[in-house]
């Protein structure tokens, strides 16, 4: 029977850990995603800026994360031999690589918005700090109930605040910390003439076409492994974000007048959008949920450009920074039991919740840049921008007619 139990539990760890490091692998595949969504939309003399920011954006998260960050959100080092950090399949390190890859999102969301005109060093810098101090900090306090928020929500309003897979944990805070760097950066050279704006074509609308279909495969990672565990995998995740993806699709088709960038980043806000409740609403209120945050980021995108100058290149505010929000509202709506939901969820917490996520990201986001801003600059040359980053900073085009 000892053996028999022992055989049990070592099945169920091994399989966990296979689990967790399959969703994190994938997960780690919608840095790809990120990658060309950036390149296809970017002019063509920012294409490799675009490459070498996602890839080093990355190796910067990891460290900031693994040394500091990951400490910082739940109290764990690693800076243990590895006969203990091997424990159990090494279940704890692949949860660590797992939740990384969200981590590491952050920087890849921000790189969209700022595209064009940064500089690169001094977003490495920021990367490091946003990984390792303000993500943690808002990330343990909900995903680990670090600092009472959480058993506060639930004294006051009977749930705490939920949060699934990160509409608001992962992308309203990167979103909204993007728009703290791009208002600070301020506009591409040549953006507005005469208070218009001049339209900048992207330059490569299959590139743009393979990213979002890189995430929104990758996002089935993202989502349904939050679970973390064989144990806690569900169906009713999947086929939400599914719904929630398809809503967004058409929503976007449909608003957006058949545009291209619109329709393919439709399904990534009604993903934005179902993450926080994937777990507790029927499919139809993800397809809902998905459908709303797919019109929102077309009008938003839209409003921002044109009527709030605000050039935010991918439009990463509207797509992770209001569909985020949307999301964790749309969790305390559509999660309830009268709409079909699961339950369990209270409307007051998702507000209080998501509210306390847009003021993290602000806070830090107008810290970090005004910071770095301050001391060493965080945006090219008008020299620099001209010819592009490209040759500005990598000494190299993206194509070479040789």
């Amino acid at each position: 029977m000892e053996n028999l139990n022992s055989a049990v539990a070592t099945l169920i760890h091994g399989s966990n850990t296979l689990f967790i490091l399959i969703g994190a692998v994938m997960v780690l595949a919608m840095h790809a995603g990120f990658a060309f969504l950036e390149v296809g939309t970017v002019r063509q003399k920012n294409q490799v800026n675009a490459l070498s920011k996602i890839l080093s954006d990355f190796a910067v998260s990891t460290l900031a994360y693994f040394f500091v960050g990951y400490w910082i959100a739940y109290g764990v080092t690693f800076l243990e031999p590895a006969s203990v950090l091997s424990a159990d399949h090494g279940y704890a390190l692949v949860k660590f690589f797992f939740l990384l890859t969200f981590a590491a999102a952050i920087p890849a969301i921000i790189s969209g918005g700022i595209a064009e005109r940064a500089k690169f060093y001094p977003q490495l810098g920021a990367t490091l700090l946003i990984v390792a101090f303000i993500y943690p900090f808002f990330e343990g306090m909900i995903w680990n109930g670090n600092y009472g928020v959480q058993e506060w929500l639930t004294a006051q309003f009977g749930a705490n605040f939920h949060d699934f897979a990160g509409s608001v944990v992962v992308h309203a805070v990167g979103g909204w910390l993007a728009f703290a760097a791009v208002v600070l950066l301020g506009h591409r050279n040549g953006r507005y003439r005469e208070g218009r704006l001049v339209a900048f074509a992207p330059s490569n609308i299959p590139f743009l076409a393979l990213g979002s279909w890189i995430l929104i495969v990758g996002w089935f990672g993202f989502n349904v492994m939050s679970a973390q565990t064989l144990q806690g995998v569900s169906g009713l995740v999947a086929v939400n974000s599914l719904m929630a993806m398809v809503g967004g699709t058409v929503a976007a088709l449909v608003v957006g007048r058949n545009d291209p960038g619109f329709l393919h980043n439709g399904p990534l806000a009604g993903l934005v959008a179902v993450c926080a409740g994937s777990d507790l609403m029927h499919p139809v209120g993800a397809l809902a949920t998905g459908a709303i945050a797919g019109g929102l980021f077309v009008w938003a995108f839209t409003a921002t450009q044109v009527k709030w100058k605000l050039d935010d290149v991918l439009g990463v505010w509207p797509l992770h920074g209001l569909c985020g929000v949307w999301g964790g509202i749309a969790c305390g709506i559509f999660g309830q039991q009268a709409l079909g939901g699961i339950g369990g969820v209270s409307l007051a917490s998702q507000l209080i919740g998501t509210a306390m996520g847009v003021l993290v990201a602000m806070v830090g986001g107008f810290a970090v840049y005004g910071l770095l801003k301050a001391l060493v600059g965080i945006r090219l040359s008008q020299e620099e921008e001209y010819y592009g980053a490209d040759v500005s900073i990598h000494k190299i085009g993206a194509t070479s007619q040789d």
